[in-house]
């Protein structure tokens, strides 16, 4: 009796590999399921993170180096999740003009027309959002772990979570994926491991993950001692350049410090895809950080826009962050409910943080209705 009590608790148990899809770990944890998060990083949000630097001096410097805001369309569920957040002080509207720039006339155009969108910002940072959700009742969260092995273990019908050095982090009664590198030949290419979960057994999934095709992007964090006062908005995509893409003004956003003025900048497929065949998918060294830093500034001062030394220039590269395809059509998530495993994320729906909530969504709910019947 003993062992069958301690096998259906274990049952209740899911295991999540990615911390971006802290949604759907709250969302099962609100409905009575134990919940393990586990983040190779130091810290929750993934694409949603926020690079945090210090100056000599003891300053630090805050850029949201991966998404800069989300919009909603009209998913009704997304939308009442956000208005949640915003009454806890998690989101917040970014009321501020945006615009494009015609790199051939150097001239900033539509502005009227990006200013019609709304944009919402975590605060006080992008990571918030996962942050507070990962520390939620009935959600344990394991950062800087890196799992290395995901293994289904048939007669005991549950799944076994391996660290990358080895460490046995115990037994679960399913699995959520939510990020695509752990099913995917780039885990091997960067690691020369195979990826932690084998979807051999499972063909009608495997076909659907086993090469997403991905965009890479530099980013390019800056800060200035002063306002950019030749930038007439706080958000631009680049038209007609090869290297740069968009940019946006990090201190504009709600419930920033703005001792400084902070620009990311995120540079074009293209470019970063001939840095990635030049030096490998390995992390680079700081030698190419510092080369794409300068390169990136060099463009953007090419725009005429009058750019000040910054006091501050990092680059950062995001390998795959930013998916081409949506592959789980109207099921917004990929579930084999035999085994109880959910693959979700922004590549499931649409490449963007709403994308990525709906995904998240759509697992959570597959878990809830399984295990309900437990």
């Amino acid at each position: 009796m003993e062992t069958s009590m301690s096998i259906a608790g274990v049952a209740r148990k899911i295991a999540v590999v990615g911390s971006g899809r802290a949604v759907c770990a709250s969302t099962l944890a609100r409905n009575g399921i134990s919940v393990t998060v586990f983040e190779s990083g130091r810290g929750p949000g993934g694409r949603m993170s926020q690079r945090r630097e210090t100056m000599e001096d003891g300053k630090e410097l805050l850029f949201d180096h991966g998404a800069p805001c989300f919009t909603l369309s009209n998913a009704t569920d997304v939308m009442s999740l956000v208005r949640e957040w915003e009454s806890r002080g998690l989101v917040a509207e970014w009321k501020v003009k945006f615009g494009s720039f015609d790199c051939l006339t150097n001239n900033f155009v539509d502005a009227e027309q990006e200013a019609l969108k709304k944009r919402y910002v975590g605060v006080p940072g992008m990571n918030s959002i996962c942050r507070s959700l990962c520390s939620e009742p009935g959600v344990e969260c394991k950062f800087g772990v890196g799992v290395g092995k995901i293994e289904w273990l048939e007669k005991e019908n549950l799944w076994r979570v391996m660290g990358l050095d080895g460490t046995n982090h115990g037994q679960f009664g399913g699995v959520l994926a939510s990020d695509k590198n752990v099913v995917s030949s780039r885990f091997t290419n960067v690691t020369g491991r195979p990826p932690p979960l084998d979807l051999s057994p499972m063909p009608s999934l495997s076909v659907k993950v086993r090469d997403i095709p991905v965009s890479p992007c530099f980013a390019l964090m800056l800060a200035f001692a002063e306002p950019l006062s030749s930038v007439p908005v706080k958000g631009f995509t680049f038209r007609n350049s090869k290297v740069l893409s968009w940019a946006h003004c990090d201190s504009s956003k709600p419930g920033r410090s703005t001792s400084s003025e902070r620009w990311v900048l995120h540079s074009t497929r293209e470019y970063a895809e001939r840095i990635i065949a030049e030096t490998g998918l390995t992390k680079p060294s700081q030698t190419t950080l510092t080369r794409v830093a300068e390169e990136l500034f060099r463009e953007l001062q090419s725009t005429r826009l009058d750019i000040p030394q910054p006091f501050f220039m990092k680059a950062h590269r995001w390998g795959s962050a930013f998916p081409l395809t949506s592959v789980a059509g109207e099921e917004k998530c990929l579930w084999d409910g035999t085994k109880k495993l959910a693959i979700c994320g922004d590549f499931c729906v649409s490449p963007n943080v709403e994308g990525a909530i709906i995904s998240g969504l759509a697992a959570a709910s597959r878990f809830t209705e399984t295990l309900s019947c437990l």
